[in-house]
């Protein structure tokens, strides 16, 4: 389907003068929801702490509710929303411009009060842009808003029998584009061709779990695992590893659950710092938190070996944690913010931002030392985290922000439940 062009889908408001607005070699590549490593972070410096009215550089109106984060490749922003009930990815220049949208299948909205029918963000490998959708639209588009490829995952492998909406994200790995369902049933992993769209390799991923603790919405990550490039992936209550040119299984650790405690999907993404991946378990929204260390080594069932150290004290349910200078960040579902090192687990310093009723469901973001926390009421929480925890300043977005945030020199893009915001000094 040809690209269609927004200017009569999408109202745009540029609300500073044309003079101001900064050139496009201001953005900063973003390839993915948690950046190009991973981490959550980047080292970029001097990122908006205070702003209004004022110092919103530009925001455009998006045509239906969406809780993706956006990505960006050169100088080009890529955002999944719905138009017109449809699913739809949109491109937009460095100045919130709209470009083109493309659009695939009809919309199949979210469950959940901060849910939607595009909680995955999009992916780029530099050739193409990757998006999945709720309604199960797995797609491959080109910078010029052209369908490479399309495949539907509920028609070729049946319905998900998640309990909320679909959380995970597409993956790039050298070769492919990697999705995983993990849920009550077949749960899987599944390598599709970056180029073609046609299934490389699909891999049972099966265990057996008390109620809801097999649905899983969390992101595979890809490491390289004793030389060879790999995915970990954790949900139903396990953290494998598998080889990602054929899927085969060479790593797994259990028994983060041996209370066989109910009602604990896995939805925190894990981070790594050099060989120790950081696990966020447990229902830390309801006071029951699980936070664990695992040594990424040896082979087969780790279980017994690999565990460096468990806590229960603190942890996540829904944001992931973010790595910043080695060391892992976590801000918790009621704003509990946690510095700890990940090869001890001990903590270094907490902080807390300010009480209140709403949750923090986005993942926080780290630039140059400065931590943005997302709440799901809209106010940006901006804490300096260099030396410890200091609250620098709360920001009133006046919609729900579900989206991490992404950042580029001098600013700030936001993405509200309707709106994409470019925030800058």
């Amino acid at each position: 389907m040809p690209p269609i062009r927004l200017l009569t889908l999408f109202a745009l408001a540029v609300i500073i003068p044309a003079a101001s607005i900064a050139s496009a070699e201001e953005l900063a590549d973003w390839p993915k929801w948690r950046g190009p490593d991973d981490t959550g972070s980047s080292s970029l410096a001097g990122l908006p702490i205070e702003w209004n009215a004022e110092n919103v550089l530009w925001k455009t109106e998006l045509s239906g509710k969406g809780c993706s984060t956006p990505i960006v490749w050169q100088n080009t922003i890529y955002a999944t929303t719905p138009v017109d009930g449809k699913d739809a990815l949109i491109a937009l220049d460095a100045n919130g411009k709209p470009l083109w949208n493309v659009q695939f299948g009809s919309e199949n909205p979210g469950k959940h009060r901060n849910g939607s029918g595009c909680n995955a963000s999009p992916t780029t490998d530099g050739e193409h842009v990757f998006v999945y959708f709720k309604s199960a639209t797995l797609a491959a588009v080109d910078f010029q808003g052209k369908t490479a490829w399309k495949t539907n995952l509920v028609e070729r492998y049946g319905p998900d029998t998640l309990f909320w909406d679909h959380g995970t994200s597409p993956v790039l790995t050298k070769n492919f584009v990697v999705m995983a369902r993990m849920h009550q049933g077949e749960s899987w992993l599944a390598a599709f061709d970056k180029v073609t769209g046609e299934l490389a390799w699909k891999v049972a991923r099966n265990y057996e779990t008390p109620v809801e603790c097999d649905h899983g919405y969390s992101t595979p990550v890809v490491i390289d695992f004793q030389g060879e490039e790999s995915l970990l992936t954790w949900g139903g209550e396990h953290l494998t590893i598998h080889h990602a040119k054929t899927g085969n299984l060479v790593w797994s650790c259990g028994g983060f659950n041996p209370e066989g405690n109910k009602l604990w999907p896995t939805i925190a993404t894990p981070v790594v710092v050099g060989d120790v991946a950081v696990i966020a378990y447990g229902r830390n929204d309801r006071g029951i938190p699980r936070l664990h260390g695992v040594r990424l080594a040896g082979a087969g069932d780790v279980t017994a070996t690999n565990r460096l150290w468990d806590r229960d004290d603190i942890g996540t349910f829904v944001p992931s944690p973010a790595v910043y200078q080695d060391q892992i960040y976590l801000v918790g579902d009621k704003g509990k913010v946690t510095c700890f090192d990940p090869e001890t687990g001990k903590t270094i310093w907490e902080g807390d931002l300010p009480k209140h009723r709403a949750r923090y469901y986005g993942s926080p973001l780290i630039a140059g030392g400065t931590l943005y926390a997302p709440r799901e009421d809209g106010i940006i929480l901006v804490a300096d985290i260099r030396y410890g925890f200091k609250l620098l300043h709360e920001n009133d977005m006046r919609e729900s922000v579900i989206a991490s945030p992404v950042p580029a020199p001098g600013r700030l893009l936001l993405r509200g439940t309707e709106t994409l915001f470019c925030i800058g000094n």
